[in-house]
């Protein structure tokens, strides 16, 4: 989807330039020689990761010197957007620190539904015995959540250009305290299902199916809500406006109504 929405942004991000003077400039041979220093710097250290990070550069770059800095300027969101395709250093270590996060979360969130739990490490155990002991995976920790949410939300800011920079920063960055509470509500879910309905089907069928079905809805239903209050456009928070106009009456006379 990172290219797909690179793409849509690009599209986005042109059509604002119709009516814009366009000159090119060498200046923007800067950004490619940037791009090329990464490059040489991924052949040196083996990792290729680091030569997919120098295309951003190498794009805006060409922009610059073919159309102008304003719209190399415009076009550089869509294309270092390109990042959030490359695997990130780290991303297990991180996985780790999501799995307690999520196994705490967990546990009292199923304790808030009447469920007695018991959590060992990154296990969970039932105080009741009614189902066996749900260990908390690398899968369910989050994070390959996060990073989905994270691309939709910087795209949706980059996208609302209507708000404020600082509202499309909130939007953006909206993603992560979002994604931690989703995700604690879709693991408790699966403690509630096993203890009030059946232990085969939630580590089953709801396991396999609430990050579809719950997971990603109720964030983006989240989302919504969060642009729809930065814009002002949630009703009970619209505030009443008074108008005031004048009225001829019949004597000649203007009354304000």
């Amino acid at each position: 989807m990172v290219p797909a929405l690179a793409i849509y942004m690009l599209v986005h991000a042109c059509s604002t330039l119709k009516n814009t003077p366009l000159r090119g400039s060498l200046h923007g041979l800067w950004l490619a020689a940037a791009g090329a220093l990464f490059c040489v710097l991924a052949v040196r250290t083996q990792q290729g990761r680091v030569a997919i990070g120098a295309l951003p550069f190498m794009l805006t770059g060409g922009v610059w010197c073919y159309w102008g800095r304003r719209a190399a300027l415009r076009c550089a969101f869509p294309f270092f957007f390109l990042w959030l395709s490359i695997p990130l250093p780290g991303f297990q270590q991180a996985t780790v620190g999501m799995q307690l996060l999520a196994t705490q979360a967990a546990h009292w969130g199923a304790g808030l539904c009447g469920v007695q739990t018991i959590m060992e490490g990154t296990n969970i155990t039932s105080a009741s015995g009614q189902w066996d002991t749900y260990s908390i995976a690398g899968g369910c920790s989050g994070m390959r959540s996060l990073m989905a949410l994270i691309m939709v939300s910087i795209a949706w800011g980059y996208l609302a250009d209507k708000l404020a920079l600082w509202k499309r920063i909130t939007l953006g960055l909206s993603a992560i305290p979002l994604s931690i509470v989703a995700n604690a509500f879709r693991v408790s879910s699966i403690f509630v299902c096993a203890e009030y309905i059946n232990p085969a089907f939630a580590s089953k069928t709801w396991h396999d199916w609430s990050g579809l079905l719950f997971f990603f809805p109720a964030s983006l239903v989240c989302l919504m809500l969060l642009h729809g209050l930065l814009a002002g456009e949630i009703p009970f928070l619209k505030r009443r406006r008074t108008v005031v106009r004048r009225v001829n009456t019949p004597a000649g006379k203007e009354d304000a109504v």
